[in-house]
């Protein structure tokens, strides 16, 4: 039995011609680990594993974010996995905003697999009652961390609201942000992540937290897509609540093999129900947003055009 061998691939590959027992081992980079995306890749790794038999295995690195892992691109090869908004690969083959002056050939190889949870905005505030609303945050010692989209994000909101003047930012790192909660250090802390986000859990079981909403029209202000979240997501809410995401892809590049990528994408696609009921955050991803999440490596084009599902011109 012959094996065949590709450039960049870490083992052996699962070729069109059917190796037996051939395995493929990728590099999974996500997030920092604690947080939902660090938790979602290891869901993704063992649904991957058991779709396939094992033939194809992930191993989730930790990242400080989305910028480290597109800016990854250029030293990794075609086994090389990372989740990142659609927004994010354009500016990086555009050469703008962190990326600029930073360019690189191997930018333009990225292509897209399928879409994971959105990014979802929490704006969360001790105690289960009060208001809901964004302008209960005045007057209130806010931790946003640094360097994350959700603290870009929460800083740029709060300049948008006519909130920034209204607030103390306190000078720490949201990975502290539940043991400040409970100290009384800060009043709330903002985060982004899918939900049920395990910080903002954490948060509502120990000390009682509300997530606050915000209106139909400052959502659109945004520029993001409104995103609800069922009132049974977090302890003590009093409803959904309505707030702001931001598409979330797994990407990979050109360099990985084609039959990798369709095997690879196929595998999500089989285990995303049976991901759904463990952890709901699956459940947000469906087939319609495949249309909205960039240029497809040619793999993964190639399942979805065999199951029906429209693509991205």
């Amino acid at each position: 039995m012959k094996h065949w061998h590709c450039a960049g691939l870490v083992g052996a590959m699962i070729l069109a011609a059917g190796v037996a027992g051939a395995e493929t081992r990728l590099t999974y980079k996500s997030a920092k680990t604690g947080t939902s995306y660090y938790q979602m890749g290891v869901e993704l790794s063992e649904a991957v594993k058991a779709a396939t038999d094992g033939d194809i295995t992930m191993t989730v690195e930790e990242s400080q974010g989305s910028v480290q892992n597109v800016m990854e691109v250029r030293g990794r090869g075609g086994d090389y996995v990372f989740t990142g908004p659609p927004s994010l690969v354009g500016a990086a083959q555009a050469g703008t905003g962190p990326f600029e002056g930073k360019g690189n050939p191997k930018f333009e190889n990225i292509r897209a697999l399928f879409p994971i949870p959105s990014l979802t905005m929490h704006f969360v505030l001790a105690g289960n009652e009060g208001a809901t609303t964004l302008d209960a945050l005045e007057g209130k010692k806010i931790l946003l961390g640094k360097g994350s989209f959700g603290a870009t994000e929460g800083a740029k909101y709060l300049d948008l609201f006519g909130l920034t003047d209204k607030i103390t930012v306190a000078d720490a790192e949201l990975s502290n942000a539940g043991d400040a909660l409970t100290n009384g250090q800060i009043d709330g802390f903002v985060t982004a992540g899918s939900y049920p986000a395990p910080n903002v859990v954490e948060a509502a079981a120990s000390e009682g937290v509300r997530v606050l909403s915000l209106s139909d029209e400052q959502i659109a202000q945004t520029g993001r897509d409104k995103v609800v979240i069922p009132v049974d997501v977090y302890p003590g809410q009093a409803g959904d609540i309505t707030t702001t995401g931001l598409t979330v892809v797994a990407f990979a590049s050109t360099e990985m093999d084609d039959d990798i990528a369709y095997e690879l994408t196929k595998a999500f696609w089989s285990q995303r129900d049976r991901m759904a009921e463990t952890a709901p955050w699956w459940a947000g991803v469906n087939t319609d947003q495949v249309a909205g999440i960039g240029a497809l490596h040619p793999g993964a084009a190639r399942y979805y055009e065999e199951i029906g599902v429209a693509t991205p011109q």
